[in-house]
């Protein structure tokens, strides 16, 4: 009898210990490497409100920790204790390009990928009084000449996208930095550069307003917002490219409960409710799981490490 009753011990006491140390049983935080108020912040907000819907009794918060093009946050998130309370956002800046500038303290092999959250698509335009306006116009003027294309700043993905277009087209451009997209594209619609890189979104009212026109497409088909406009590939070139953002988190984290942040950020994902407010920012949603999404941003690294390279531009911030 004696026996019994220390053996049911020793099981409740083990079951105690258990539930008291299940994941996760304190608030789980999602680092943003950038301001509040942006957009990645905004919909890290709503990721975090929906995976508190679908992983049990999980409180999920962000903390913004900006600086260095992101690579400050991205930074603390890599070298966190590994016990799944820290995750953090993965963009293609930090994580695929920047290591390659000499501008962070660790590489893309340093990252435990968690899960893709969606993409912003990319869309070449030809600006206001360019001598081209469809793709293959673009081109026969880019075989003969170097157009000046625009850019959010050296270095940032829209420069490093427009010189692998580039590369992969066999053309040569003139690539012309700006203190950002809303600059770039007021240059653009007032005619003082050729083309230049945007998000649909972006681009969406200056074509309306007829002062830009869309050339390419920078995906493997035509999208909805510009369904007369096609694709690089869809004409020959072997070329895509999307900025992207989702979770990442440092390695050593415990398989069972890395699995229960892949789970909950798949389904936190596909919620229709969080669907439909990333929607109504703007923003375009899409899951990969964590291999694809290794994958996509191995790609765009090993894109950006040759393009980079070409421009001398290698390690330049060391």
């Amino acid at each position: 009898m004696k026996k019994r009753i220390v053996m049911m011990a020793a099981l409740i006491g083990s079951l105690t210990a258990t539930a008291a140390y299940a994941f996760p049983d304190r608030p789980v935080q999602i680092v943003v490497p950038y301001s509040a108020g942006g957009g990645t912040d905004l919909s890290m907000r709503l990721l975090a409100e929906s995976m508190q819907r679908h992983i049990p009794g999980a409180t999920v918060i962000v903390r913004n920790q900006p600086g260095g093009g992101g690579a400050i946050g991205t930074s603390a998130v890599i070298h966190a204790r590994p016990d799944g309370y820290t995750v953090g956002v993965g963009a293609q800046g930090p994580l695929a390009l920047l290591p390659h500038l000499g501008s962070a303290d660790y590489t893309i092999d340093d990252i435990e990928f968690v899960g893709l959250v969606g993409r912003n698509l990319q869309v070449m335009v030809a600006c206001k009084g360019a001598p081209f306006s469809d793709f293959d116009s673009f081109m026969a003027y880019a075989k003969e000449k170097a157009p000046q294309i625009g850019n959010s700043g050296a270095g940032g993905a829209n420069h490093i996208s427009t010189e692998a277009f580039a590369k992969a087209a066999g053309v040569k451009v003139e690539s012309i930095p700006f203190g950002g997209s809303s600059e770039a594209m007021a240059a653009c619609a007032g005619g003082h550069i050729q083309a230049m890189v945007a998000s649909p979104a972006e681009a969406l009212e200056q074509v309306k307003a007829g002062t830009v026109k869309p050339l390419f497409v920078e995906e493997e088909g035509r999208i909805d917002l510009f369904p007369d406009t096609p694709s690089a590939k869809e004409k020959g070139i072997d070329f895509t490219w999307s900025s992207w953002k989702g979770v990442i988190a440092p390695k050593g984290i415990p398989e069972e409960d890395l699995n229960i942040l892949r789970d909950g950020v798949k389904a936190a994902v596909e919620d229709e409710e969080f669907q439909k407010k990333m929607k109504d920012l703007g923003e375009f949603v899409q899951y990969e799981d964590a291999d694809a999404y290794k994958a996509r941003a191995k790609r765009d690294s090993d894109t950006a490490e040759a393009v980079i390279k070409d421009l001398g531009m290698y390690q330049m911030n060391k």
